[in-house]
């Protein structure tokens, strides 16, 4: 069980980072209720070139040997995708991809695999196409995706499942693992989703409907042989925390700007896609020096700065709350959130409030 005291704390992170989210377009051919960057039939300005991409991924050797997240928008948009991919994994780099499965046909999987990319991440948001198509905007969006799962486990490439939770029910998740565990799929992610982007001004999400969800399904999985991490919701480490449920491969419930940050298409680093928060630009500053010194990071890496209920709060180390509806919570946020990005006027302020999406209140417990 965690300990109850929330005393001082070390910073989270002196390392490299473990993984990182690499928005290489913002091309997409779907047009998702959620989408965070708001991708479609355009390319955004100012996109890194394949060029730039190759220093950037010199860059990031310096510092590391991180996971590298290939995504959009759509990536499989990008002629040079495959070129990329290559260049990465030629210096060492662990290289997959994130994708709707849209254009992951059988051709696409084999140059996948012959481009170095180790795992594939398929979006797939429920078990019922018409739902999923729904969600995604696009008819037969659902069936192009889990052919291309079918693919890429044809082509030896290891596959995920990412499920974007639009509805409250626990059922949902256990049938979209159902339907991958039978296309041989044994990891998931679950992601919360942050109202950004396309999702700005939606109905805001009933987090003691979404506390539930996660109760139910931490203890369904719990002795499954089904890896599945919740995303974008770090309070799932305190309720596994208070269910006994520990389990070492999860990290810690928020790992933006600790462990994990984005490169979105223009070259700035933010803590996660859902923090439009610059901590610099590798057209300006190399990956190293953004990623060791920048005062985004660092604040996010103290959990002493903290404040109000994560701040007292004796989860604070294995949950962090979300940093992102933290951020949104101040209302400091651009006209142009997720749509461009911003550097915050005072660091720690923001980025290092409460997370208004919590209702745990600290000290509650034995």
């Amino acid at each position: 069980m965690q300990s109850k005291r929330a005393g001082a704390v070390k910073s989270l992170s002196s390392g490299p980072p473990r993984l990182i989210s690499w928005n290489l377009t913002l091309k997409c051919p779907l047009k998702c209720t959620h989408c965070y960057v708001r991708a479609g039939q355009n390319e955004a300005p100012g996109v890194l070139s394949t060029d730039e991409a190759f220093g950037v991924i010199d860059q990031i050797q310096e510092v590391g040997t991180p996971v590298v997240v290939l995504s959009g928008g759509e990536p499989l948009m990008r002629a040079d995708l495959c070129t990329i991919a290559r260049y990465g994994t030629d210096r060492g780099l662990r290289m997959v991809m994130g994708t709707s499965g849209y254009f992951l046909d059988h051709a696409m999987a084999a140059r996948l695999r012959d481009a170095g990319i180790r795992a594939v991440a398929v979006s797939i948001d429920s078990a019922d196409p018409g739902v999923h198509d729904s969600f995604r905007g696009v008819s037969g969006a659902w069936e192009k995706a889990v052919q291309g799962i079918k693919n890429c486990r044809d082509e030896g490439i290891s596959v995920q499942i990412n499920m974007t939770l639009m509805r409250p029910w626990a059922g949902e998740v256990q049938s979209v693992v159902e339907l991958g565990t039978g296309l041989g799929v044994a990891d998931y992610q679950i992601f919360f989703p942050v109202p950004t982007g396309r999702a700005q001004g939606s109905s805001p999400l009933d987090p003691l409907a979404y506390e539930e969800v996660l109760r139910q399904v931490l203890l369904k999985y719990r002795d499954s042989r089904v890896n599945l991490r919740p995303t974008c919701a770090p309070q799932f480490q305190r309720i596994a925390a208070e269910l006994g449920i520990n389990n070492p491969a999860w990290g810690r419930g928020c790992i933006a700007g600790i462990r994990y940050c984005r490169i979105y298409a223009d070259g700035d680093v933010t803590p996660c896609p859902y923090l439009p928060v610059s901590a610099g630009n590798v057209r300006k500053t190399p990956f190293r020096e953004i990623w060791e010194h920048s005062p985004v990071f660092s604040a996010l890496r103290d959990p002493d700065l903290l404040t109000g209920k994560c701040g007292r709060c004796e989860y604070k180390v294995i949950c962090g709350g979300c940093r992102a509806r933290a951020y949104r919570g101040t209302e400091a946020v651009s006209p142009r959130w997720c749509d461009g990005l911003e550097k915050p006027v005072v660091t720690a302020g923001a980025l290092c409030s409460e997370d208004p999406w919590c209702l745990y209140e600290p000290g509650g417990g034995p």
